[in-house]
């Protein structure tokens, strides 16, 4: 067997393991034993889940640290059914991100005996999806940040991207609070859902900068009782990005205004911040910026710069040299029908190798 079909093999393995953001407990521990397989020194959980391991090196290179998140956006209930084909594996979080964390192994395998000019740390991280607000990574960072000369984070499905910029992320809950009462006794009272309609529908009016990007979305909307209860509360969750931080400011400068706009004493709204992630970014020359480029150029692939909203944005925001690479392609990300193709891992891994690798030379001591 290749190591490719090894790798693909454990990313199905992780896949079945259900892991939802606050609850990956399960993935965490089956990670943990394939660290220890695979031999690696310094094996541990701290109390937020995250998996530690350490390669020793020769020494002559600061240390590298690799990561990639375990947690997925699916409800634990969701069922984990895989299609497996020839040229496809498809189901809820295999590209997001089971294959970036086989990717951890799978690098492994790949260096075989191979002794590295320093030492490598790896990480299999918490919380990197939704309202998880990176607090694995934050956690990994504190630990390691310092003391390595770069970190690489791994997402699945973004092969050929270098992402060496992070987005700034603000998260809101809005929610009403109202009476209720039954739909027809209580009409004329206010409703929750009512409250939170109109604010919602102001929020969708906003107008973004298409430059810098910006971008809002209401991605959940929950509350009330049955069909014939007016509401007594309701809640939206909302998601702000933008590449610029003044631009992300003054977004959510106008989202707390429309707040305050459609503030009623018979029906409170709350406004709370329930996610930041900090911006950051290095520039395209930067040497580890080249180093991710020059390792897909070698496999005969065209590197993509960019910037996203990923575990990278924590180590960026601190000013410590970071890249996200991808592993394979793929599509329908966060979608029940998320699929990796599988021919394209057969380059990932030698992109991943050659990247450490280069990284260990660029940071030698």
């Amino acid at each position: 067997m290749t190591i490719t079909e090894r790798t693909l093999d454990l990313a199905c393995a992780i896949q079945q393991i259900a892991a939802p953001t606050f609850a990956e407990q399960a993935r965490a521990a089956f990670v943990r034993d394939q660290f220890v397989a695979a031999g690696l020194l310094d094996v541990t959980v701290d109390d937020l889940g995250n998996v530690f391991g350490r390669r020793p090196g020769a020494g002559r290179a600061r240390p590298v640290l690799v990561t990639a998140h375990t947690d997925t956006v699916f409800p634990a209930e969701t069922p984990l059914t895989l299609l497996r084909r020839p040229e496809l594996i498809a189901g809820p979080g295999i590209g997001d991100n089971s294959v970036g964390v086989a990717g951890l192994l799978g690098l492994l395998w790949s260096l075989g005996d191979a002794q590295t000019e320093g030492d490598l740390w790896l990480a299999a991280n918490v919380c990197e999806e939704g309202l998880g607000d990176l607090r694995g990574i934050r956690a990994v960072i504190d630990r390691l940040g310092e003391t390595v000369a770069a970190t690489l984070v791994l997402e699945g499905m973004a092969l050929g991207r270098v992402y060496h910029g992070g987005i700034g992320v603000r998260r809101y809950r809005i929610s009403a609070e109202a009476e209720g009462g039954h739909s027809w006794l209580n009409y004329g009272r206010p409703s929750a859902i009512h409250r939170l309609a109109r604010v919602a529908a102001a929020l969708t009016q906003l107008e973004v900068p298409p430059n810098p990007r910006t971008t809002y979305n209401i991605g959940v909307i929950r509350g009330g009782t049955s069909v014939n209860t007016i509401a007594r509360s309701a809640e939206l969750e909302l998601d702000l990005r933008s590449e610029a931080p003044t631009a992300l400011a003054a977004l959510a400068r106008h989202v707390e205004a429309v707040v305050t706009a459609h503030q009623e004493p018979v029906a409170p709204l709350r406004i709370e911040v329930i996610g930041d992630r900090p911006p950051g970014f290095i520039a395209a020359e930067h040497g580890l910026v080249q180093v991710a480029v020059r390792a897909l150029n070698r496999r005969g692939l065209a590197a993509t710069l960019d910037s996203g909203s990923t575990d990278a944005n924590l180590p960026l925001s601190r000013g410590l040299p970071c890249v996200c690479i991808g592993l394979t392609t793929g599509a329908n990300a966060h979608r029940p029908d998320e699929y990796i193709d599988t021919a394209p891992l057969a380059q990932g891994l030698p992109v991943l190798v050659d990247t450490v690798l280069q990284t260990f030379a660029w940071a030698r001591i």
